[in-house]
Protein backbone atom coordinates (compact mmCIF):
# COMPACT_ATOMS: atom_id res chain seq x y z
CA UNK A 1 0.00 0.00 0.00
CA UNK A 2 1.56 3.74 -1.04
CA UNK A 3 2.55 5.32 2.33
CA UNK A 4 0.32 8.43 1.63
CA UNK A 5 -2.46 6.22 1.88
CA UNK A 6 -1.55 3.97 4.53
CA UNK A 7 -0.78 7.53 6.65
CA UNK A 8 -4.18 8.55 5.75
CA UNK A 9 -5.87 5.65 6.64
CA UNK A 10 -4.05 5.59 9.70
CA UNK A 11 -4.98 9.15 10.92
CA UNK A 12 -8.65 8.92 9.86
CA UNK A 13 -9.02 5.73 12.25
CA UNK A 14 -8.00 7.56 15.19
CA UNK A 15 -10.82 10.05 14.80
CA UNK A 16 -13.72 7.86 13.16
CA UNK A 17 -15.42 5.13 14.37
CA UNK A 18 -14.13 1.57 13.81
CA UNK A 19 -15.89 -1.41 13.18
CA UNK A 20 -15.05 -4.80 12.96
CA UNK A 21 -17.57 -6.99 10.66
CA UNK A 22 -16.74 -10.87 10.47
CA UNK A 23 -18.58 -13.65 8.37
CA UNK A 24 -17.69 -17.45 7.66
CA UNK A 25 -16.31 -16.14 4.15
CA UNK A 26 -16.42 -13.21 1.97
CA UNK A 27 -16.32 -13.16 -1.76
CA UNK A 28 -13.57 -11.51 -3.96
CA UNK A 29 -14.99 -9.88 -6.85
CA UNK A 30 -11.90 -9.43 -8.67
CA UNK A 31 -10.55 -13.10 -8.39
CA UNK A 32 -13.70 -14.92 -7.81
CA UNK A 33 -12.61 -16.75 -4.85
CA UNK A 34 -14.63 -16.99 -1.64
CA UNK A 35 -11.89 -16.26 1.09
CA UNK A 36 -12.90 -18.06 4.40
CA UNK A 37 -12.76 -16.52 7.43
CA UNK A 38 -13.64 -12.72 6.59
CA UNK A 39 -12.54 -9.87 8.35
CA UNK A 40 -13.50 -6.69 7.15
CA UNK A 41 -12.39 -3.32 9.00
CA UNK A 42 -14.72 -0.46 8.66
CA UNK A 43 -13.45 3.53 9.88
CA UNK A 44 -15.30 6.41 9.32
CA UNK A 45 -17.24 5.50 5.78
CA UNK A 46 -14.38 3.37 4.23
CA UNK A 47 -12.94 0.33 4.12
CA UNK A 48 -9.67 0.15 5.84
CA UNK A 49 -8.55 -3.52 6.39
CA UNK A 50 -9.51 -6.73 4.94
CA UNK A 51 -8.40 -9.97 7.22
CA UNK A 52 -5.59 -8.10 9.26
CA UNK A 53 -3.10 -10.10 11.15
CA UNK A 54 -4.51 -8.33 14.56
CA UNK A 55 -7.83 -6.67 15.09
CA UNK A 56 -7.56 -3.03 15.79
CA UNK A 57 -8.65 -2.95 19.59
CA UNK A 58 -11.56 -0.86 21.18
CA UNK A 59 -13.90 -1.49 18.09
CA UNK A 60 -17.40 -2.33 17.70
CA UNK A 61 -17.11 -5.81 16.58
CA UNK A 62 -20.09 -7.74 14.65
CA UNK A 63 -20.08 -11.13 13.95
CA UNK A 64 -22.18 -12.67 11.05
CA UNK A 65 -21.71 -16.21 11.42
CA UNK A 66 -22.40 -18.06 8.58
CA UNK A 67 -22.85 -15.41 5.82
CA UNK A 68 -20.44 -14.36 3.05
CA UNK A 69 -19.79 -10.78 2.79
CA UNK A 70 -20.50 -8.89 -0.30
CA UNK A 71 -19.96 -5.16 -1.53
CA UNK A 72 -23.30 -3.71 -1.70
CA UNK A 73 -25.37 -4.44 -4.71
CA UNK A 74 -25.97 -1.70 -7.32
CA UNK A 75 -29.23 -1.92 -9.61
CA UNK A 76 -28.67 0.02 -12.83
CA UNK A 77 -32.04 0.68 -13.94
CA UNK A 78 -34.64 2.19 -11.40
CA UNK A 79 -37.56 4.36 -11.48
CA UNK A 80 -37.86 5.31 -7.76
CA UNK A 81 -40.32 7.74 -8.24
CA UNK A 82 -43.04 5.44 -10.07
CA UNK A 83 -45.46 3.03 -8.51
CA UNK A 84 -46.24 0.07 -10.12
CA UNK A 85 -47.01 -1.03 -14.07
CA UNK A 86 -50.97 -1.00 -13.35
CA UNK A 87 -50.90 2.48 -11.09
CA UNK A 88 -48.19 4.48 -12.92
CA UNK A 89 -50.32 6.16 -15.37
CA UNK A 90 -52.48 7.81 -13.35
CA UNK A 91 -49.71 9.18 -11.04
CA UNK A 92 -48.21 10.79 -13.96
CA UNK A 93 -51.40 13.19 -13.92
CA UNK A 94 -52.61 13.20 -10.21
CA UNK A 95 -49.11 13.34 -8.58
CA UNK A 96 -47.61 16.92 -7.39
CA UNK A 97 -43.94 16.95 -7.09
CA UNK A 98 -44.28 16.38 -3.13
CA UNK A 99 -46.33 13.45 -3.58
CA UNK A 100 -43.59 11.75 -6.08
CA UNK A 101 -40.93 12.91 -3.89
CA UNK A 102 -42.21 11.69 -0.46
CA UNK A 103 -43.74 8.26 -2.03
CA UNK A 104 -40.34 7.28 -3.69
CA UNK A 105 -38.57 8.04 -0.13
CA UNK A 106 -40.43 4.94 0.45
CA UNK A 107 -39.66 3.29 -2.53
CA UNK A 108 -35.95 4.06 -1.98
CA UNK A 109 -35.65 2.28 1.32
CA UNK A 110 -37.06 -0.55 0.56
CA UNK A 111 -34.16 -1.22 -2.38
CA UNK A 112 -31.66 -0.44 0.68
CA UNK A 113 -32.78 -2.38 2.61
CA UNK A 114 -32.86 -5.54 0.07
CA UNK A 115 -28.79 -4.77 -0.31
CA UNK A 116 -28.74 -2.23 -3.13
CA UNK A 117 -26.47 0.45 -2.04
CA UNK A 118 -26.61 2.39 -5.15
CA UNK A 119 -29.11 2.86 -8.07
CA UNK A 120 -29.14 4.94 -11.33
CA UNK A 121 -32.47 6.53 -11.45
CA UNK A 122 -33.17 6.08 -15.01
CA UNK A 123 -35.66 9.03 -16.06
CA UNK A 124 -38.70 10.35 -14.10
CA UNK A 125 -42.21 10.91 -16.51
CA UNK A 126 -43.76 12.96 -13.97
CA UNK A 127 -44.05 16.20 -16.28
CA UNK A 128 -42.79 18.76 -13.51
CA UNK A 129 -39.52 21.17 -14.82
CA UNK A 130 -37.92 20.14 -11.19
CA UNK A 131 -35.60 16.82 -11.31
CA UNK A 132 -36.95 15.25 -8.54
CA UNK A 133 -34.83 11.92 -8.61
CA UNK A 134 -31.71 14.85 -8.00
CA UNK A 135 -33.57 16.25 -5.06
CA UNK A 136 -33.95 12.24 -3.43
CA UNK A 137 -30.46 12.05 -3.87
CA UNK A 138 -29.70 15.17 -2.15
CA UNK A 139 -31.77 13.91 0.40
CA UNK A 140 -30.03 10.47 0.81
CA UNK A 141 -26.28 12.34 0.69
CA UNK A 142 -27.65 14.37 3.56
CA UNK A 143 -28.79 12.19 5.77
CA UNK A 144 -32.45 12.80 5.75
CA UNK A 145 -33.98 9.77 4.20
CA UNK A 146 -32.99 6.22 4.30
CA UNK A 147 -31.80 5.79 0.56
CA UNK A 148 -29.20 3.88 -1.60
CA UNK A 149 -26.44 6.42 -3.39
CA UNK A 150 -28.63 7.57 -6.35
CA UNK A 151 -27.41 8.50 -9.70
CA UNK A 152 -30.43 9.96 -11.08
CA UNK A 153 -30.84 11.17 -14.96
CA UNK A 154 -33.23 13.45 -14.14
CA UNK A 155 -36.00 13.62 -17.51
CA UNK A 156 -35.26 10.92 -19.88
CA UNK A 157 -34.84 12.55 -23.32
CA UNK A 158 -37.19 11.55 -26.16
CA UNK A 159 -38.49 12.76 -29.35
CA UNK A 160 -42.10 14.28 -29.44
CA UNK A 161 -45.17 11.29 -29.11
CA UNK A 162 -41.77 8.67 -28.31
CA UNK A 163 -41.61 5.89 -25.65
CA UNK A 164 -40.75 8.31 -22.77
CA UNK A 165 -43.26 11.36 -24.29
CA UNK A 166 -45.62 11.57 -20.45
CA UNK A 167 -48.30 11.75 -23.28
CA UNK A 168 -47.54 8.28 -24.40
CA UNK A 169 -48.49 6.41 -20.89
CA UNK A 170 -51.30 8.86 -19.76
CA UNK A 171 -53.72 9.80 -22.20
CA UNK A 172 -54.51 13.22 -21.77
CA UNK A 173 -55.96 16.57 -23.72
CA UNK A 174 -53.36 16.82 -26.32
CA UNK A 175 -50.91 19.19 -25.52
CA UNK A 176 -52.02 19.91 -21.91
CA UNK A 177 -48.12 19.11 -20.76
CA UNK A 178 -47.09 21.66 -23.07
CA UNK A 179 -43.47 19.96 -22.96
CA UNK A 180 -40.60 20.86 -23.99
CA UNK A 181 -36.18 20.13 -23.64
CA UNK A 182 -36.55 21.58 -20.31
CA UNK A 183 -38.68 18.48 -19.57
CA UNK A 184 -36.61 16.01 -22.10
CA UNK A 185 -39.13 16.26 -25.09
CA UNK A 186 -36.71 17.52 -28.02
CA UNK A 187 -37.01 17.25 -31.75
CA UNK A 188 -33.59 17.76 -34.22
CA UNK A 189 -30.25 17.91 -32.59
CA UNK A 190 -30.30 21.11 -31.67
CA UNK A 191 -33.07 20.54 -29.20
CA UNK A 192 -31.69 17.32 -27.92
CA UNK A 193 -28.44 19.14 -27.13
CA UNK A 194 -30.44 21.67 -25.12
CA UNK A 195 -32.34 19.03 -23.47
CA UNK A 196 -29.13 17.73 -22.27
CA UNK A 197 -27.62 20.76 -21.12
CA UNK A 198 -30.89 21.04 -18.85
CA UNK A 199 -30.57 18.32 -17.56
CA UNK A 200 -27.07 18.45 -16.25
CA UNK A 201 -27.51 21.88 -14.89
CA UNK A 202 -29.97 20.76 -12.90
CA UNK A 203 -27.62 17.70 -11.32
CA UNK A 204 -28.07 15.32 -13.73
CA UNK A 205 -25.33 12.52 -13.48
CA UNK A 206 -26.51 10.12 -15.91
CA UNK A 207 -28.12 11.15 -19.31
CA UNK A 208 -31.43 8.48 -20.87
CA UNK A 209 -32.25 8.53 -24.35
CA UNK A 210 -35.45 6.72 -26.34
CA UNK A 211 -33.97 4.93 -28.98
CA UNK A 212 -36.89 3.62 -29.77
CA UNK A 213 -40.16 2.43 -28.87
CA UNK A 214 -40.75 0.49 -25.92
CA UNK A 215 -43.59 -2.07 -23.84
CA UNK A 216 -45.27 0.25 -21.16
CA UNK A 217 -45.70 2.98 -23.38
CA UNK A 218 -49.63 3.48 -25.36
CA UNK A 219 -47.49 3.35 -28.95
CA UNK A 220 -48.09 0.59 -31.25
CA UNK A 221 -44.97 -0.52 -32.18
CA UNK A 222 -42.29 -1.82 -29.82
CA UNK A 223 -38.95 -1.61 -31.60
CA UNK A 224 -38.78 0.86 -34.15
CA UNK A 225 -36.51 3.73 -34.37
CA UNK A 226 -37.50 7.11 -32.74
CA UNK A 227 -34.76 9.06 -32.23
CA UNK A 228 -32.50 9.84 -35.13
CA UNK A 229 -29.04 8.64 -34.96
CA UNK A 230 -27.91 12.50 -35.45
CA UNK A 231 -29.95 13.22 -32.79
CA UNK A 232 -28.50 10.74 -30.65
CA UNK A 233 -24.80 11.23 -31.36
CA UNK A 234 -25.76 15.36 -30.55
CA UNK A 235 -26.90 13.85 -27.04
CA UNK A 236 -24.10 11.61 -26.63
CA UNK A 237 -21.30 14.16 -27.57
CA UNK A 238 -22.66 16.96 -25.34
CA UNK A 239 -22.57 14.84 -22.09
CA UNK A 240 -19.23 13.84 -23.18
CA UNK A 241 -18.52 17.44 -22.79
CA UNK A 242 -19.60 17.27 -19.21
CA UNK A 243 -17.70 13.89 -18.29
CA UNK A 244 -21.35 12.16 -18.37
CA UNK A 245 -22.34 8.57 -19.67
CA UNK A 246 -25.05 7.89 -22.09
CA UNK A 247 -28.06 4.78 -20.91
CA UNK A 248 -29.67 4.61 -23.99
CA UNK A 249 -33.28 2.87 -24.17
CA UNK A 250 -33.65 0.00 -26.95
CA UNK A 251 -35.73 -2.63 -27.67
CA UNK A 252 -35.36 -2.68 -31.62
CA UNK A 253 -32.53 -4.18 -33.58
CA UNK A 254 -32.21 -0.60 -35.75
CA UNK A 255 -32.20 1.47 -32.88
CA UNK A 256 -29.91 -0.68 -30.88
CA UNK A 257 -27.02 -0.87 -33.43
CA UNK A 258 -27.77 3.32 -33.87
CA UNK A 259 -27.32 3.98 -30.19
CA UNK A 260 -24.29 1.57 -29.97
CA UNK A 261 -22.34 3.53 -33.18
CA UNK A 262 -23.12 6.97 -31.95
CA UNK A 263 -21.22 6.00 -28.20
CA UNK A 264 -23.59 4.96 -25.60
CA UNK A 265 -22.43 3.46 -22.70
CA UNK A 266 -25.06 1.38 -22.20
CA UNK A 267 -28.38 -0.67 -24.04
CA UNK A 268 -31.35 -1.06 -21.86
CA UNK A 269 -33.42 -3.74 -22.17
CA UNK A 270 -31.61 -4.83 -25.66
CA UNK A 271 -34.67 -7.15 -26.74
CA UNK A 272 -34.21 -7.51 -30.34
CA UNK A 273 -29.83 -7.82 -30.06
CA UNK A 274 -28.89 -9.28 -33.42
CA UNK A 275 -25.37 -10.92 -34.60
CA UNK A 276 -24.33 -7.34 -35.63
CA UNK A 277 -24.98 -5.76 -32.59
CA UNK A 278 -23.47 -8.40 -30.36
CA UNK A 279 -20.50 -7.67 -32.72
CA UNK A 280 -20.32 -4.24 -32.27
CA UNK A 281 -20.89 -3.85 -27.91
CA UNK A 282 -17.90 -6.31 -27.88
CA UNK A 283 -16.02 -4.01 -30.10
CA UNK A 284 -16.83 -0.97 -28.24
CA UNK A 285 -17.61 -2.27 -24.85
CA UNK A 286 -21.38 -1.28 -24.58
CA UNK A 287 -22.32 -2.70 -21.50
CA UNK A 288 -26.02 -4.43 -21.77
CA UNK A 289 -28.11 -3.99 -19.33
CA UNK A 290 -30.75 -6.74 -19.61
CA UNK A 291 -33.53 -6.04 -17.12
CA UNK A 292 -35.00 -9.50 -17.42
CA UNK A 293 -36.50 -10.39 -14.14
CA UNK A 294 -39.42 -8.90 -15.28
CA UNK A 295 -40.53 -10.83 -18.14
CA UNK A 296 -40.90 -13.35 -15.17
CA UNK A 297 -43.17 -11.67 -12.81
CA UNK A 298 -44.95 -8.48 -14.86
CA UNK A 299 -48.88 -9.24 -14.55
CA UNK A 300 -49.94 -7.99 -18.27
CA UNK A 301 -53.86 -8.40 -17.53
CA UNK A 302 -54.19 -5.26 -15.86
CA UNK A 303 -52.17 -3.75 -18.35
CA UNK A 304 -53.88 -1.58 -21.63
CA UNK A 305 -54.45 -4.59 -24.64
CA UNK A 306 -51.78 -2.67 -26.80
CA UNK A 307 -49.34 -3.00 -24.15
CA UNK A 308 -49.72 -6.82 -23.29
CA UNK A 309 -49.25 -7.58 -27.14
CA UNK A 310 -46.39 -6.00 -27.30
CA UNK A 311 -45.19 -7.46 -24.09
CA UNK A 312 -46.22 -10.74 -25.45
CA UNK A 313 -43.93 -10.88 -28.14
CA UNK A 314 -40.65 -9.08 -27.22
CA UNK A 315 -40.47 -10.60 -23.76
CA UNK A 316 -39.92 -13.91 -25.19
CA UNK A 317 -36.88 -12.47 -27.59
CA UNK A 318 -35.53 -10.46 -24.77
CA UNK A 319 -35.17 -13.75 -23.31
CA UNK A 320 -33.68 -15.26 -26.32
CA UNK A 321 -31.18 -12.93 -27.16
CA UNK A 322 -29.61 -12.33 -23.58
CA UNK A 323 -28.49 -15.85 -23.12
CA UNK A 324 -26.71 -15.04 -26.46
CA UNK A 325 -25.41 -11.95 -25.16
CA UNK A 326 -23.95 -13.84 -22.62
CA UNK A 327 -22.52 -16.92 -24.73
CA UNK A 328 -21.10 -13.94 -26.74
CA UNK A 329 -19.12 -12.21 -23.85
CA UNK A 330 -20.99 -9.14 -24.17
CA UNK A 331 -20.77 -7.09 -20.58
CA UNK A 332 -23.64 -7.42 -18.77
CA UNK A 333 -24.52 -5.15 -15.68
CA UNK A 334 -27.50 -5.64 -13.71
CA UNK A 335 -30.93 -3.53 -13.72
CA UNK A 336 -34.26 -3.85 -12.76
CA UNK A 337 -36.91 -1.18 -14.26
CA UNK A 338 -38.22 -1.44 -11.06
CA UNK A 339 -41.21 -0.91 -9.78
CA UNK A 340 -41.69 -3.87 -13.31
CA UNK A 341 -39.94 -5.60 -10.82
CA UNK A 342 -41.60 -4.99 -7.42
CA UNK A 343 -39.19 -2.15 -5.01
CA UNK A 344 -37.50 -4.06 -2.90
CA UNK A 345 -37.29 -7.49 -5.08
CA UNK A 346 -34.61 -6.14 -6.73
CA UNK A 347 -31.96 -8.97 -5.98
CA UNK A 348 -34.45 -11.49 -8.30
CA UNK A 349 -32.52 -10.34 -11.35
CA UNK A 350 -29.49 -12.20 -10.04
CA UNK A 351 -31.67 -15.91 -10.51
CA UNK A 352 -33.05 -14.57 -13.52
CA UNK A 353 -29.72 -13.42 -15.50
CA UNK A 354 -28.25 -16.84 -14.07
CA UNK A 355 -31.75 -18.95 -15.54
CA UNK A 356 -30.45 -17.29 -18.72
CA UNK A 357 -27.19 -18.65 -18.67
CA UNK A 358 -24.75 -15.91 -16.46
CA UNK A 359 -22.76 -18.04 -14.13
CA UNK A 360 -23.37 -17.37 -10.50
CA UNK A 361 -20.04 -15.13 -10.25
CA UNK A 362 -20.66 -13.18 -13.08
CA UNK A 363 -23.83 -11.98 -12.17
CA UNK A 364 -23.05 -11.31 -8.65
CA UNK A 365 -20.12 -8.88 -11.03
CA UNK A 366 -23.39 -7.52 -12.85
CA UNK A 367 -24.74 -6.18 -9.86
CA UNK A 368 -21.41 -5.07 -8.47
CA UNK A 369 -18.14 -4.18 -9.70
CA UNK A 370 -19.76 -4.59 -13.44
CA UNK A 371 -22.10 -1.97 -12.76
CA UNK A 372 -19.40 0.15 -10.50
CA UNK A 373 -17.31 0.40 -13.90
CA UNK A 374 -19.92 1.27 -16.35
CA UNK A 375 -20.99 4.22 -13.61
CA UNK A 376 -17.24 5.18 -14.18
CA UNK A 377 -16.95 4.91 -10.18
CA UNK A 378 -14.03 3.25 -8.98
CA UNK A 379 -14.47 3.79 -4.96
CA UNK A 380 -17.51 1.17 -4.75
CA UNK A 381 -18.38 -2.59 -6.47
CA UNK A 382 -15.80 -4.42 -4.51
CA UNK A 383 -14.32 -5.26 -0.40
CA UNK A 384 -11.31 -4.11 -1.05
CA UNK A 385 -9.11 -1.71 1.24
CA UNK A 386 -10.02 2.49 0.62
CA UNK A 387 -13.75 1.74 -0.53
CA UNK A 388 -16.69 3.12 0.48
CA UNK A 389 -17.60 0.85 2.98
CA UNK A 390 -20.81 -0.61 1.68
CA UNK A 391 -21.44 -4.24 2.65
CA UNK A 392 -23.85 -6.55 2.91
CA UNK A 393 -23.78 -9.95 4.05
CA UNK A 394 -26.20 -12.90 2.61
CA UNK A 395 -26.77 -16.64 4.47
CA UNK A 396 -24.66 -19.15 3.41
CA UNK A 397 -22.63 -19.36 -0.14
CA UNK A 398 -24.22 -17.44 -3.02
CA UNK A 399 -22.21 -19.41 -5.67
CA UNK A 400 -23.37 -22.42 -4.72
CA UNK A 401 -27.20 -20.57 -4.04
CA UNK A 402 -27.47 -17.07 -6.16
CA UNK A 403 -30.91 -16.87 -4.39
CA UNK A 404 -29.57 -16.52 -1.03
CA UNK A 405 -29.11 -12.63 -2.23
CA UNK A 406 -32.72 -12.68 -2.00
CA UNK A 407 -32.55 -12.87 1.62
CA UNK A 408 -29.64 -10.38 3.05
CA UNK A 409 -29.23 -10.40 6.60
CA UNK A 410 -26.89 -7.42 7.00
CA UNK A 411 -26.83 -3.82 5.44
CA UNK A 412 -23.99 -0.99 5.35
CA UNK A 413 -23.73 1.75 3.38
CA UNK A 414 -20.87 3.95 4.25
CA UNK A 415 -20.21 3.03 7.37
CA UNK A 416 -23.99 2.87 8.90
CA UNK A 417 -25.46 0.03 9.35
CA UNK A 418 -28.97 0.24 8.63
CA UNK A 419 -29.53 -3.80 8.62
CA UNK A 420 -28.11 -6.85 10.98
CA UNK A 421 -29.41 -10.06 12.86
Amino acid sequence: MPQRLALFLLAFSLSAQTTVIKAQRMLDMQSGRIISPATLVVTGTVITAVNPAISPTGATVIDLGDTTLLPGFIDMHVHVLLTGAARYRADIVADTPADAVLRASVNARKILMAGFTTIRELGQIHPTKDLLAVSLANAGDAGWIDAPRIIAAGHAISVSGGHIDPEMHARVMPGLFRLGPEEGIADGADEAVKATRLQIKKGARVIKISATAGVMSLEATVGAQQMTEAEMKAVVDEAARHGVKVAAHAHGTEGIIAAIKTGVASIEHGSMLNDEAIRLMKERGTYLVPTTHLADTIDFSALPPAVKQKGDYVLPLARANLSKAIKAGVKIALGTDAPLVPFGQNAKEFGAMVDRGLSPLDSLRAGTSNAADLLGLTDRGQLTQGKLADIVAVPGNPLENIRATENVVFVMKGGKIYCRP
